[in-house]
């Protein structure tokens, strides 16, 4: 079982959740930009959550499938055509045998995730499938999907069952409500606390964070999201030591403009953090397009520590309707 690569699209990588416990030799964590979409995905198809999945960049990939192939379209809607038929999203699909699925642009979100029944075969690179841009690991020869590269899938008897199920009791025809974990809007209100150095920001700056509109830059990637928008300074300079740094984390460079830092953050940083976006909206944060706008609104620890526990509520929700749906 492969999948061919007819056109690769701007960026199309492979992604699981992330390589973790290697951040003290200078390897990021790395992983999915929008989580919850692939574990969404995987769900849907019946891997583990951590499976390796392709993810898919503002415009599209086409794909040519081997094999029979059953997979599940989450994430950013690229309006996406099998055989030139539109495609279901947050849905399982039986693809079939010489069939082309092809992506277009992104009208809502940024980043498109296919899931496929028994994941792609390739190794593990510290315990990882996640492809590593900078490093050149992991992934399919450590770099970007191209034309012409034919990715190997793993043959999986939870293809055959599932596939059987659907096709005899049509069960395809459903899809899973992802509205209450992910917002696919250009506007977002960011839910956020304070960073470390949030109160050695002037006061004025500390306001500006909270209650201006900041919009996302062209220069923003898997690594940063750079943003533009009102000037944050310090009430004085001071000397910071480089330490570590994780996925949401807003640094203020020399230029006042804030940086928040993504998937492929390096390990530390040395500029100061006036905030830290909270897990529960980091899905939503990846989801967002170049010149979209933000707003952050500061919440407390406990209220970051309940949302992100609702949020793992709901996927257990989804988890045991999917498994109702396919093994009715």
């Amino acid at each position: 079982m492969s999948i061919k690569v007819l056109h690769q699209g701007l960026l199309t990588t492979i992604q699981d959740l992330g390589r973790y416990g290697f951040q003290k030799f200078g390897v990021i964590v790395g992983g999915a930009m929008d989580s919850y979409s692939l574990r969404l995905g995987n769900l849907l198809v019946g891997n583990t959550e951590n499976e390796a999945a392709l993810e898919i960049t503002l415009y599209g990939t086409k794909l040519q499938f081997e094999e029979d192939t059953l997979i599940a379209i989450t994430g950013a809607n690229f309006l996406p055509t099998i055989n030139d038929k539109p495609a279901p999203l947050w849905s399982p699909i039986i693809v079939r045998k010489n069939s082309v699925l092809k992506f277009h642009t992104a009208i809502d979100g940024s980043r498109a995730y296919i899931a496929i029944a028994g994941g792609i075969d390739i190794p593990e690179v510290m315990g990882s499938k996640s492809t590593y841009l900078r490093a050149n690991i992991g992934g399919f020869k450590g770099r970007a999907l191209q034309k012409g590269d034919v990715l190997p899938l793993t043959s999986s008897k939870v293809f055959n069952s599932k596939t059987s199920k659907i096709r005899q009791k049509n069960k395809g025809n459903w899809s899973i409500n992802y509205n209450e974990l992910i917002n696919l809007g250009k506007h977002q209100i960011i839910r956020v606390i304070q960073g470390t150095e949030f109160d050695r920001f002037d006061k004025e700056s500390q306001h500006k964070l909270l209650t201006e509109v900041f919009t996302l830059s062209l220069q923003s990637d898997r690594m940063g999201y750079r943003l533009e928008g009102s000037s944050l300074s310090l009430s004085e300079n001071f000397e910071l030591l480089s330490e570590g740094v994780t996925f949401g984390t807003i640094q203020i460079p020399p230029s006042g403009q804030p940086i928040i830092l993504m998937a492929d953050r390096q390990t530390t940083g040395g500029y100061p953090k006036i905030g830290q976006v909270i897990s529960a909206d980091l899905p939503t944060l990846a989801q967002l397009p170049p010149k979209a706008t933000i707003q952050f609104k500061l919440v407390t620890l406990e209220e970051a520590e309940q949302a992100f526990i609702q949020n793992e509520q709901k996927i257990n929700l989804i988890k045991k309707a999917i498994n109702f749906k396919l093994y009715p």
